[in-house]
This record gives structure tokens, sequence and C-alpha cells, in this order.
């Protein structure tokens, strides 16, 4: 099977994690992602689940805190800056 050569971009950063944990499989980076793609091939399909993150509790008591803000705002205090928001803190301490 003749081979060739293919150009992708990748963040840096996770170009060199993968990298590392190749490494420590004792491959390099074109091995794995020729593994990825005969996988892919082989199976029609990605190999492995993609899918959201559910949020966790307190991500989701945020989200319902702001929609009742956005619905409600005559109920919430406003603030010109974050440094006066910050001010009356201070004072409230």
């Amino acid at each position: 099977m003749s081979k060739v050569s293919t150009s992708i971009s990748i963040d840096s950063e996770v170009k060199a994690q993968a990298q590392a944990l190749f490494a420590d499989f004792g491959m390099d980076l074109s091995t794995a992602i020729n593994i990825f793609l005969r996988q892919s091939i082989r199976e029609n399909a990605i190999p492995f689940v993609i899918q959201r993150e559910d949020p966790n509790a307190d991500t989701v008591a945020a989200i319902r805190e702001r929609d009742e803000m956005v619905k409600n705002p005559e109920k919430y205090k406003r603030y010109s800056s974050f440094a006066e928001f910050m001010e009356e803190e201070a004072r409230n301490v």
C-alpha cells in the first residue's frame, strides 16, 4: 500500500501532549493517527463516543439564576461598573 503525506492543523499544546502520550505507548503521532483512521474505517464510525458534557449542579443553578435575572431584571440591582459593585461589597463587610 502506497503512503501519502497529509498536512493537518493541530493546537501546539494538544500535539505535544499527544506525542508524549503516544511515546509512552511506543509509537509516534503518525502511527497513532493511522490506528485511529483504520479503526474508524473498520467500525464505519468514529471509534469512541462524542457527546456534550452534562453540566454539574452548580452550573445548572447558575444558568437558572441567570435566566431568572433576564426575565425579571427589576428584582436585581444593577451596577455601572465592577468597581462600583466591589465598593458596595466592601461597605457591606
